[in-house]
């Protein structure tokens, strides 16, 4: 019997795909047993001894992250409305849950397509949550921890150094996580992650091998304070860093720039306006062995060979290799030792307009924890958190890597300063930028002032914060959100809490025949119980591939509710009672896609062969693709 296409009801399969895409660019290395890795090596011209050391990074636990990764959420998103701001408007995401399952869910929908990652993550100090051991039990843990299931079962704990595992379980926690967030940055992508003392060497080294070392992009200084504490042994620390690494070289920076005036050239040369630049390299690294291949002769008024010289008169080198070396552009003048002295020369009319100005290395003047306790206070009227990030550091990466209609994700959301900055920055250039938060429900502190001011957890206190921010940023600038193309900045909030799958998932390892045949008998019915519309809804989205902010519209055909994803690309059904008037009405919309609830067909396996023919003859009657599934 011809049967229509089964939805799969589990996040993407994340090996698959990588195996696919390896299997693309070589397939010479997959034979019938499967992938051959010595093929592999020889490939990519790497001969290497089964026995040989390899230089890496190690640790207990390592190889159990792959199985992390490779295990499918089974989870939702369930949209959470009551606690949202334009919800059906807005595109801008907050997700509670634990960032793990959240980031498995958000793989098919947004494989590629976030620029930025902001992350601030725990700091391994041995006060921070760490997620449990056995990860294969996320969301169990996660339904535990948060009070949606009774059951005795593990609890998300610190961190301490008495532990034998300190660093290991740090690196197993941040491992599987930044793999799946590297999935969802654009070949243009990059990430930053805030980091202290305790882990930075480590986290250098697992994102080395992760995005790969010649993607590092910078291990940023950010003085969080002035004068720093007496809370270490011997210096005062004042920073913390902000490690970035980039998806591909695809990555620019958008740096600042400063328009290039004449008062800037204060020499004549041929009568014309210029400057004069030392070729020779001064300073830190001016020594022929620092760059052996920018040491060579150029020639001298004279004829003569003149080869560059170090600050001490050692042997130095030029700042230029020899291709990139106008010698029509060299100016020469004696010293008092009647010496040749070369300098390069720019013209006023030859600059370009603007100059780029590099952002320095050592964030020192940008923000500081002090910044961020005031905005709490602004916000809040208290402090409500110890070490949240000031809203400017985040704005300044944001101007730095960001578009004005990219997407910004931060999946140790905390107090959402991130979403606060993307507001910002959104307002001040006219930008619509995106941004999804994803944080844990964590329990404020018994004796917080945020559990004092009435916010249960960290997510609690991250969606006000939203709320707080955006009606006080409106203010300011004098604007009310308006989602009818008035206005381009967006202040909604649209808020997921991640849920069980509305769907009763099949349990494959039943081995007593008795609750085999209870399995069957809930089945009948698949649909969990207390499950809404829009909840059923959106995990059909997830699992299809769109985003969360899909454009939806809710039709009526032949009597029946439908719904319209974007602009009727995808129909989804959820009507438990189809009839062909309504599949020949679905039909005529010539969707894409087209997903409907199994039970729907009440049995009648007729009007199931009948569905599958009717879309089978209009795709070739259209000679286009037309996908019917059901669920």
């Amino acid at each position: 019997m011809a049967e229509p296409e089964k939805m799969k009801l589990e996040s993407m399969n994340v090996t698959e795909e990588k195996r696919k895409q390896l299997k693309a660019l070589f397939p010479e290395v997959f034979n019938e047993h499967g992938l051959d890795f010595d093929q592999l090596k020889r490939v990519l011209g790497e001969w290497v001894e089964p026995v040989e050391e390899r230089f890496g990074l190690h640790w207990s636990g390592k190889a159990k992250c792959m199985r992390i990764i490779q295990q499918p959420s089974i989870a939702t998103l369930k949209p959470l409305r009551d606690e949202s701001v334009n919800f059906d408007d807005t595109n801008n995401l907050f997700i509670e849950g634990d960032n793990l399952e959240v980031l498995k869910l958000l793989q098919k929908s947004y494989f590629g397509k976030v620029k930025m990652i902001y992350i601030d993550p725990p700091y391994n100090t041995g006060k921070e949550f760490i997620y449990p051991d056995k990860y294969s039990e996320t969301l169990q843990t996660y339904l535990e921890y948060t009070g949606q299931k009774d059951a005795e079962g593990r609890k998300f704990s610190t961190n301490t150094e008495t532990q034998g595992r300190y660093h290991s379980r740090w690196l197993t926690m941040m491992y599987p996580r930044l793999y799946l967030a590297r999935n969802l940055l654009t070949e243009d992508g990059v990430i930053f992650i805030s980091i202290d003392d305790n882990e930075v060497a480590h986290l250098r080294a697992l994102c080395n091998l992760i995005f790969g070392e010649e993607n590092f992009v910078a291990e940023l200084i950010w003085r969080k304070k002035t004068g720093g504490g007496q809370d270490s042994e011997y210096f005062a620390r004042e920073h913390e860093y902000i490690i970035g690494y980039r998806k591909t070289d695809q990555f620019n920076m958008q740096f600042r720039t400063k328009k290039v005036t004449e008062k800037d050239f204060n020499k004549t040369k041929n009568g014309r306006k210029c400057k004069f630049t030392k070729l020779e390299k001064w300073g830190a690294g001016s020594y022929r062995q620092d760059a052996p291949s920018l040491f060579y002769p150029i020639t001298t008024p004279d004829g003569d060979k003149f080869y560059p010289s170090a600050p001490n008169g050692d042997e130095g080198r030029w700042r230029k290799r020899p291709e990139n070396l106008d010698q029509t552009h060299i100016h020469w003048e004696k010293n008092k030792q009647n010496e040749w002295k070369p300098y390069e020369v720019e013209y006023f009319d030859e600059a370009k307009e603007e100059k780029i100005i590099k952002e320095r290395s050592i964030f020192y003047d940008i923000a500081t924890t002090t910044d961020a306790a005031r905005e709490q206070q602004n916000m809040f009227r208290k402090k409500l958190f110890d070490n949240s990030k000031p809203t400017n550091l985040i704005y300044r990466l944001l101007q730095l890597s960001t578009q004005k209609t990219d997407i910004v994700l931060d999946f140790f959301a905390g107090s959402a300063t991130t979403a606060h900055a993307v507001m910002e920055l959104n307002k001040e250039d006219g930008g619509n930028r995106q941004y999804i938060m994803v944080q844990l429900p964590e329990p404020c502190d018994e004796k917080s002032e945020a559990l004092e001011a009435g916010h249960k957890t960290i997510a609690d206190v991250g969606k006000e914060r939203i709320r707080r921010a955006a009606d006080k940023i409106q203010k300011e600038h004098n604007s009310k959100p308006d989602f009818n193309g008035k206005t381009k900045s967006d202040f909604g909030l649209k808020v997921f809490k991640l849920a069980p799958s509305n769907f009763k998932v099949w349990e494959s390892d039943v081995e007593k025949i008795e609750d085999l045949e209870q399995q069957l008998s809930e089945h009948i019915n698949h649909i969990m119980d207390g499950s809404m519309t829009e909840d059923i809804l959106y995990e059909l989205l997830l699992r299809s591939g769109y985003s969360l902010t899909v454009p939806i519209e809710k039709l009526q055909l032949a009597g029946k509710d439908v719904f319209s994803v974007a602009a009727g690309e995808l129909l989804i059904c959820l009507d438990k009672e189809l009839t062909q008037e309504l599949i020949d009405a679905i039909v005529e919309k010539q969707p894409r896609q087209v997903i409907c609830l199994d039970e729907g067909f009440r049995g009648n396996d007729q009007l199931k062969i009948n569905a599958v023919h009717t879309f089978k003859i209009r795709a070739q009657q259209k000679e286009s693709e037309m996908v019917f599934r059901t669920v």
